[in-house]
C-alpha cells in the first residue's frame, strides 16, 4: 500500500512541477517586460515551487526504498529532509529578492502596466489556486507529508499574487512606483514565513515530536475488556510512517496465545480509527488488584 502511495505522490509532483514552471516563466517574462520588481519576484517565488517539486521527486524516490540492514525503519524520513532542503532554497530566494528590492529604492523604475500583464497574472493566480487545492486534497488522502507541506508553500503564492495584482493596479491608477519594491519586500516576507513553516514541521518529525494525542490512543485501548490499564504511551513519525509504543496491564493468567491475538486486535483497531500507517509495539505487564501503575 505504501509503495502505491509513493507512486501516486510522484505522479502528483510531476503534474504540479509542469504547472509551477509554466506559471513561473509567464510571471518572469511579463514582469521583466513591464519592469515590475514585484511581479518578477513573484515569478521567482513560483520558480522555487517548481524546484521544490524536483527536490520532492528525488526525496520521494529515496523515501520509497524498502527497509534494509542499515535502515531497519525504512527511508521515510528522507521525505522530511527533502522538505527542509526546500525551506533552505526559499530563504536564498527571499534574500535575493530583498537585495533587489533595496536597490530599487535608490534606482526607482516605473513599471509599464498593460492589460495583457494583468490578464497573465490573473491566469497564473487561477492556476495556483487549482494547484494548491489539488495538491492539498491528494496529500491528505495519501497522508503525504511532502505534498501537504508543498501545498502550504504554493498557497502563499496565492496571497503573494493577489498582493502583486493590487500593486500593479495601484500603479496603473497613478500611485507612486515605490510601492512596487515595497510589494517585493512583502513577497519576500511571505517566502520567509513559508520557509519557517516548513522548518518547523520538518524539525518536529526529525526530533520525534508526538503527533497523536495520547488520550486518543488510551481511549481506544481501554475499549478492550482484557486491558486493565495503559501507561508510558509514546508516538512519533509523520502521516505515512507513525510509530506507537505503550505498556499494557492485563490479566496475568490469560495465555500467551490470547495475549498475542489481543495485541494484534489493538493494533488493527488503532489503524482503523487513527491511521492505517501506524506500527504499534506493546509491552505487556501483569495486572494485580492491589498494584498501582
Amino acid at each position: 500500500m505504501q509503495d502505491n502511495n509513493f507512486r501516486k505522490i510522484k505522479q502528483v509532483l510531476w503534474i504540479i512541477l509542469f504547472a509551477n514552471f509554466f506559471v513561473a516563466i509567464l510571471k518572469i517574462l511579463v514582469g521583466t517586460t513591464i519592469k515590475s520588481a514585484s511581479m518578477t519576484a513573484d515569478g521567482f517565488h513560483s520558480l522555487s515551487d517548481g524546484a521544490s517539486n524536483i527536490v520532492g521527486i528525488v526525496g520521494i524516490g529515496i523515501a520509497s526504498k524498502p527497509k534494509d540492514k542499515e535502515h531497519p525503519y525504512g527511508h521515510t524520513k528522507y521525505e522530511v529532509i527533502a522538505s527542509m532542503f526546500i525551506g533552505g532554497m526559499l530563504l536564498i530566494i527571499a534574500g535575493k529578492i530583498i537585495l533587489t528590492s533595496i536597490s530599487r529604492f535608490s534606482n526607482s523604475i516605473h513599471p509599464t502596466i498593460t492589460t495583457e500583464s494583468l490578464i497573465a497574472l490573473i491566469i497564473t493566480l487561477c492556476i495556483n489556486i487549482f494547484v494548491t487545492t489539488y495538491e492539498n486534497r491528494i496529500g491528505k488522502k495519501l497522508n503525504s507529508y511532502i505534498l501537504i507541506s508543498d501545498s502550504m508553500h504554493t498557497r502563499s503564492d496565492i496571497f503573494v499574487s493577489i498582493g502583486v495584482l493590487c500593486t500593479l493596479i495601484g500603479v496603473k491608477l497613478g500611485l507612486p512606483s515605490i510601492i512596487d519594491p515595497i510589494a517585493s519586500l512583502i513577497v519576500s516576507g511571505f517566502i520567509i514565513y513559508s520557509a519557517y513553516e516548513i522548518f518547523k514541521s520538518s524539525t518536529a518529525v526529525l526530533v520525534d515530536q508526538a503527533i497523536i494525542d495520547e488520550n486518543e490512543i488510551e481511549n481506544i485501548v481501554k475499549t478492550f475488556e482484557e486491558v486493565k490499564g495503559v501507561h508510558k504511551i509514546r508516538n512519533r513519525g509523520c502521516g505515512n510512517d507513525i510509530h506507537i509504543d505503550m505498556h499494557l496491564l492485563i490479566d496475568p493468567y490469560i495465555s500467551i496465545e490470547h495475549s498475542h491475538y489481543l495485541t494484534h486486535e489493538i493494533e488493527d483497531r488503532i489503524k482503523n480509527t487513527l491511521n492505517k500507517n501506524v506500527q504499534v509495539i506493546v509491552h505487556l505487564e501483569p495486572f494485580y488488584e492491589n498494584r498501582s501503575k
